[in-house]
């Protein structure tokens, strides 16, 4: 079991799988800071000075100043803010992959060979394979091929 783990670890998957996260976490990252810091103000800004980050409901009855109030509180609430900002980042991040994935797959494609173009046609007497071109058969001297 651990030499079958050892070529597991050795064939470069376990690598390439965890570089992979690695970007991706930090591509996330990019992603979240993106929208909170550059796509949301001027959201916010256009609808009349609406701070999403700072969007919630209280579920205590309570009335809080801030997120960090609420938080430093320990009440229940519903974080709008927070869950607009995180499916603007999961929209624009699943567009990117998306994007990705359709190049990484026009470039597979354009690595794999053009399908052969027939060269030969099959006789419809004899059923050998005979070139395109010809007009007889070089097997049985059929004339109908």
């Amino acid at each position: 079991m651990l030499e079958e783990f050892k070529k597991f670890l050795i064939k470069g998957n376990m690598i390439d799988m965890a570089v992979g996260f690695i970007f991706g976490a930090a591509f996330a990252t990019l992603v979240k800071s993106l929208v909170t810091n550059i796509i949301m103000p001027p959201v916010g800004l256009l609808m009349g000075r609406v701070d999403f980050s700072q969007l919630f409901i209280a579920l205590d009855g309570e009335s809080y100043a801030s997120l960090d109030a609420l938080d430093k509180a320990g009440a229940p609430a519903i974080k709008i803010g927070i869950f607009v900002n995180d499916t603007i980042s999961f929209l624009i991040l699943g567009f990117v992959m998306f994007m990705m994935i359709k190049a990484y797959n026009n470039m597979k494609h354009e690595d794999e060979p053009a399908p052969a173009t027939p060269t030969t046609k099959v006789c419809s007497e004899c059923a050998m394979e005979i070139p395109l071109a010809a007009k007889k058969c070089g097997h049985c001297g059929n004339t109908a091929v």
